[in-house]
């Protein structure tokens, strides 16, 4: 199954590469115009996924990843206001405000060193890295030699994403 899956992604990427190929028969500037900007997105797709895959990975093998709230919870509720639970039930009269100042200020997350390296482990990764270096150091060529057509350059990294999010799509979800 994962063997025929790998294999759709090759035969689409092939594919592909004909159909930016047939694009020499217009004009040379737009096939190398076509080319570098799809490699360029096709790239950064695939990298970026497997670099997030594998410290995701590391992470479940490690055992690091805790249950959070939901994404949506945590962007409309922040703080917390509107959760169901109680935080004292105690009469206004009876609580202890020193103390509850003090357990919300432990649950206050500082930013720390160990916490930055997590995070940005797959930023930092070279799967991450070499596509964004290829991307800048090929428009920087394009650009100098004077064959950048930005009308035609932008629109084909959609090409790359299309096709580098449907490879890396079909991959990783046999890969589960």
């Amino acid at each position: 199954m994962m063997r025929t899956m790998v294999k759709k992604s090759i035969k689409l990427f092939i594919f592909t590469q004909i159909l930016i190929f047939l694009t020499y028969l217009i004009s040379f500037e737009v096939y190398i115009n076509i080319h570098i900007a799809f490699l360029s997105s096709f790239l950064i797709i695939i990298g970026s996924t497997y670099a997030y895959r594998k410290m995701i990975n590391t992470q479940l093998e490690a055992d690091i990843i805790n249950e959070e709230r939901d994404l949506l919870d945590t962007i409309e509720d922040p703080h917390e206001l509107y959760d169901d639970t109680a935080i004292n039930d105690s009469p206004i009269d009876e609580l202890d405000l020193k103390e509850i100042v003090k357990q919300e200020k432990k649950k206050i997350k500082i930013l720390n060193l160990k916490d930055i390296k997590k995070g940005s482990k797959a930023g930092f990764s070279p799967l991450r890295l070499v596509p964004y270096a290829f991307l800048i150091l090929s428009f920087i060529a394009l650009k100098n030699n004077g064959l950048l057509d930005i009308k035609v350059y932008l629109p084909s990294l959609l090409i790359g994403i299309i096709i580098g999010y449907s490879s890396t799509k079909n991959i990783i979800n046999i890969s589960k």
